[in-house]
């Protein structure tokens, strides 16, 4: 019998028995897209951190950061300086790319005095005037203030409202930060800590300054941060390393503070592991259901031989060998569960997309938005999958079929 032939033939006979067949590829469905959900929201946790905290790989190039944390946060000892990064390029140079300090501008946390009181306070600080907050009181920046240093501030409402009453109150007040004193010149309306898209949100903060005011003098040219550049391929995490337990030694910051190269590849990849254990050990559980399915498949199929038995007769009558029977049934089970399969898959992609932004509302914001990944992996498992539970729950009624005895169909 040709291969299209007993195609034909298989999509007839299922035809035939629409409800019982719908019925079936539903159990399978149901199986694949619990599996295919399960892998496209692991693969997708994984990817988004990765994304978020590894290397910059993908772009030719990895970047790590080794930061200095002083031992008195109202310290001002900086860890790097010109000096030290001279060095730093000196000792390791063939090794790195690039190494620059860098200083932080977004979301910084430290103290300030607002008023005659001392509080922690979160800042931003700008190169060019914004238009991204909304002013409720006073005057934004301008083009002029920041290009001549005025030592002016933006104040955030919640914080106005809190320190002065209201918003109008704080205008006129002042803030001392980094050993400078600025005056409030706008309230602008609060605003999430996050954006909506995961990333911290540069104008979630409760002061906006100057970057030129904020950093002065040797401050412009220091920093907590040192910022080191590799090719792609390079072991930057081993360098890294080298480059921190160099400074431990020979900085002499390092008596008032430590150098710390957090490795977030070496933790990003165990991260994968056990995201990689507790995926398949899901996946697992829900495998469970396909098992079912597949004795649902089995036993339409061995119905369907006992309901099919003349037909069976006949066709070995006509010169049909064993094997042509057997394959015709095995063919059935196996369009049976692939067309259960490939609506699963398709069921499944579209189930992981919808619950991986509910995931990410569920873990409280964080900064991290998690989208669901489907690779192409995903759909050959589905696939193979589901083609492998029409063939093992298949074959037994198909071999029964293939058994039959003519004599004993004619009488």
């Amino acid at each position: 019998m040709q291969i299209i032939e007993l195609f034909k033939s298989a999509i007839q006979s299922l035809k035939a028995n629409k409800k019982r067949s719908f019925l079936t590829i539903i159990g399978i469905m149901i199986g694949i897209a619990a599996v295919i959900a399960i892998l496209g929201i692991g693969d997708g946790i994984t990817k988004t951190m990765y994304d978020k905290f590894g290397n910059n790989a993908k772009q030719g190039q990895q970047t790590t950061e080794i930061a200095y944390n002083p031992d008195n946060v109202n310290s001002t000892v900086n860890g790097f300086t010109q000096e030290q990064l001279t060095d730093i390029n000196t000792q390791f140079g063939g090794e790195i790319k690039n190494a620059e300090i860098e200083q932080e501008s977004d979301n910084i946390s430290t103290h300030a005095d607002i008023g005659d009181t001392t509080k922690n306070v979160t800042l931003s600080l700008l190169k060019k005037p914004t238009h991204s907050v909304s002013l409720v009181a006073g005057k934004n920046f301008t083009k002029n203030d920041l290009e001549i240093g005025e030592a002016n501030a933006l104040m955030s409402e919640k914080v106005a409202k809190r320190q002065y009453g209201s918003a109008q109150n704080a205008i006129g007040t002042t803030v001392t930060a980094n050993n400078v004193t600025y005056t409030v010149t706008g309230v602008y309306k609060s605003q999430e800590q996050f954006t909506d898209d995961g990333n911290q949100n540069s104008y979630g903060v409760d002061l906006l300054l100057p970057k030129s005011v904020y950093y002065q003098g040797d401050s412009a040219k220091e920093g907590n941060t040192l910022k080191l550049t590799f090719s792609q391929g390079t072991n930057a995490s081993a360098i890294s390393r080298k480059v921190a337990k160099y400074l431990k030694k020979n900085s002499p910051a390092a008596t008032q503070g430590s150098y710390q190269y957090l490795d977030m590849e070496k933790a990003l990849k165990q991260f994968s592991s056990q995201m990689s254990i507790i995926t398949t050990f899901i996946s697992f559980i829900a495998a469970i259901s396909l098992f079912i399915a597949g004795i649902g498949v089995m036993n339409m199929m061995y119905i369907s031989v006992s309901e099919r038995t003349q037909e069976i007769g006949i066709r070995l009558a006509v010169g049909a060998t064993p094997f042509n029977i057997m394959m015709q049934f095995l063919v059935e089970a196996v369009i049976l569960t692939l067309t259960g399969g490939l609506l699963g898959f398709l069921c499944g992609a579209g189930l992981a997309h919808l619950l991986a932004p509910l995931l990410s509302s569920a873990i409280g914001g964080g900064g991290i938005h998690i989208h669901a990944h489907i690779s192409l992996d995903a759909f050959l498992l589905a696939f193979g999958t589901s083609a492998a539970v029409g063939l093992v729950f298949g074959i037994l009624p198909a071999r029964q079929a293939a058994n039959k005895n003519l004599i004993d169909i004619l009488r």
